[in-house]
């Protein structure tokens, strides 16, 4: 059975692992030219360091930031990263493991995110213009596409190419 729940210490390597899983998964893209290389440099080269910011973030949450996991018994088989700014809600991230997709676990973390988030205001999510999955999943969720394109540089990656990137929005109650 899969509950949702905030993270423990010890649940970091699990978290980690399927952020990795999820990326590999998702992001190498010939096309963009994304490779499986610049992925495993994103995440083996810097396991350690990654890991350790992790359990930090689980001990002492950043303000207005939110971490919740989805296990199945003790095995991390999603997250999700929120958070609350002063004029929107974000959603940063919901990862679920390849082999665990399409069984209702997104939407249990999206839910859990609901709890928490702030109905009267903006919903945003950004995901790589080539996600189709995940474009599919938040247009499910009832986010639609604002039309805003961009490249962080925060996602360079060894190649040299950034992930593509586009925003997705849900109006908050307010705007309603």
């Amino acid at each position: 059975m899969i509950k949702i729940v905030f993270p423990k210490p010890e649940d970091a390597e699990g978290i980690q692992n399927v952020f990795y899983k999820s990326w590999l998964d998702t992001y190498p893209n010939e096309e963009i030219g994304i490779t499986i290389d610049d992925v495993e440099h994103w995440y083996k080269d810097a396991w350690q360091e990654k890991l350790n910011k992790l359990r930090s973030r689980i001990i002492n949450p950043p303000e207005n930031q939110s971490l919740f996991i989805a296990k199945d018994g003790d095995l991390v088989v999603g997250v999700c990263r929120i958070v609350k700014h002063p004029d929107k809600n974000q959603l940063q991230a919901i990862y679920v493991l390849p082999e665990h997709q399409r069984k209702g676990i997104g939407k249990m973390l999206w839910n859990k995110a609901l709890e928490i988030f702030d109905s009267n205001k903006d919903t945003i999510v950004q995901v790589a213009i080539y996600n189709k999955k995940a474009i599919d999943f938040y247009k499910k969720l009832g986010f639609v596409d604002t039309g805003k394109r961009f490249s962080d540089e925060h996602f360079r990656m060894k190649s040299g190419t950034i992930i593509p990137e586009m925003e997705l929005q849900i109006k908050g109650n307010k705007n309603q």
